[in-house]
């Protein structure tokens, strides 16, 4: 069965979509197959990344490793069965569409609490929750003192997750790896800064997820996702010289890939 890594976090603009497509890119490059979906009905942040890559390459005549990515199919209400969700229906079809032909299928979550994000949660393997180095995103996760250094217990998401594995254990499967995704996080040591790094570490081992670097803030994500690019596509299209900024991104990348620690991965990019 494929492995499903589930990209996942109830709040916008934390990096959910750059980092889906440079996950599911950067397996691609390593010789697997992947196929996504986007759950997001009305944005489709990670849909329209998608659909970017396949207009530039057609564009300019090349080929690049890429995911394979599919629309949620359509489900004829008239079709369910008694208690049958329609959105669970369209989810498992597209599920079951990719698995066949995919080692990994990446699903990219809205940032706002869904059904379809509700059951994408229960079929996650692995987890990957992008959070910005900022305690208005981190109380997504859990509530803090005004100091921002006692938790004060688990917040909206995070009692999410907890039910997911509580279904997943239900139903007897593995436990879900849980990766929440360092973005963002200032370069200098400052209060902040050290208020979120204790938060977090004090929370992961309180709720129990795993801590991953993350993407710092580059103006490159934004120039690449117009043509549908990921920070290993550049060489490909002719940038032979690449910044000190593009090169970082690349580490980052590689040290986000390896601690994910997913079945049978091994970078070597």
């Amino acid at each position: 069965m494929a492995h499903i890594i589930v990209v996942g976090n109830e709040k916008g603009g934390s990096g959910k979509s750059t980092t889906s497509m440079h996950i599911a890119t950067a397996l691609v490059r390593l010789g697997f197959r992947v196929g996504a979906l986007d759950l997001d009905m009305r944005q489709k942040s990670f849909g329209r990344y998608s659909e970017n890559r396949k207009r530039f390459l057609a564009k300019e005549g090349i080929e690049l490793p890429s995911p394979n990515y599919i629309e949620l199919p359509e489900v004829d209400p008239a079709t369910l069965k008694e208690g049958e969700n329609i959105y669970d229906v369209r989810l498992s079809s597209a599920v079951q569409q990719l698995e066949a032909e995919s080692d990994f299928i990446l699903i990219d979550c809205p940032g706002s609490h869904t059904r379809l994000s509700q059951m994408a949660h229960s079929l996650a393997d692995t987890l990957v929750t992008p959070l910005n180095d900022s305690f208005v995103d981190f109380d997504l996760l859990a509530r803090t003192d005004a100091e921002g250094e006692n938790i004060l217990g688990p917040s909206v998401y995070s009692e999410m997750v907890w039910h997911a594995r509580q279904l997943r254990a239900q139903a007897g499967l593995t436990p879900i790896d849980w990766i929440v995704v360092r973005n963002r996080i200032g370069a200098q040591n400052m209060i902040n800064k050290k208020k979120m790094t204790a938060a977090v570490d004090k929370l992961a081992k309180r709720i129990g997820f795993r801590i991953a670097p993350g993407f710092s803030e580059r103006v490159v994500f934004r120039e690449l996702f117009p043509k549908g690019l990921t920070l290993l596509d550049l060489k490909d299209i002719g940038v032979t010289q690449l910044s000190i900024s593009n090169i970082a991104a690349r580490q980052e990348l590689r040290d986000l890939i390896k601690t994910l620690n997913l079945p049978d991965v091994k970078v070597n990019f």
